[in-house]
């Protein structure tokens, strides 16, 4: 009788084991990549264009040409959006918020005219937080900036991310104006 509870036991501890491993069990990987669903709001629009060489891409026309401006270079003209370098950030946060989404349109769209062009995408951090922190933080902040290029179309070869962490930060900031200042992500294009 003891030999058969142990027998019993022992089956039904398989048993268990086996339904925990059979629940656990993995999803196989398929050689599709996810898609990724553009939620934008100019993707959301029902009706399609009329004209085939319309930009549904939700970019606006930005002033890329070399010789624009009077022959000055359009990422240093101070009326151009591209001139605009500095992605803000909330407090412990990487998400992009909605105001600067034009300003990455803008250099997205600059990126896709000028092939040859590169981008370097430097993570900040206010002073708070310990240094290991900041720089993950500032990293996770630079690679959103990346992945916003990358949805509008920029390849990876012409992007580079960096992160700073608190080394830029504003140093013995008193108030959030001041943090918040440090809470960017800089644009700095190669060769500049």
């Amino acid at each position: 009788m003891k030999t058969q509870q142990v027998w019993n036991k022992k089956i039904l501890g398989t048993l268990v084991l086996a339904l925990v491993l059979s629940a656990c069990k993995s999803t196989p990987m398929t050689d599709k990549p996810a898609s990724v669903e553009d939620k934008s709001p100019s993707s959301q629009s029902a009706t399609k264009p009329s004209d085939p060489n319309a930009d549904t891409t939700g970019i606006k026309e930005v002033a890329i040409d070399s010789n624009a401006n009077n022959g000055n270079n359009p990422l240093k003209d101070h009326n151009n959006i591209l001139s605009k370098r500095n992605i803000y950030f909330d407090y412990n946060s990487d998400s992009i918020k909605a105001e600067f989404k034009p300003v990455i349109e803008a250099h997205a769209k600059y990126l896709l005219a000028n092939g040859n062009a590169k981008v370097i995408l430097q993570g900040n951090t206010d002073e708070r937080g310990t240094r290991e922190y900041n720089l993950s933080l500032g990293q996770r902040r630079s690679v959103a900036v990346k992945k916003s290029l990358n949805l509008l179309g920029v390849q990876d070869k012409q992007i580079e991310t960096v992160s700073f962490g608190e080394e830029k930060a504003t140093p013995n900031c008193a108030d959030e104006a001041c943090f918040q200042g440090s809470r960017r992500v800089d644009i700095a294009y190669e060769n500049e």
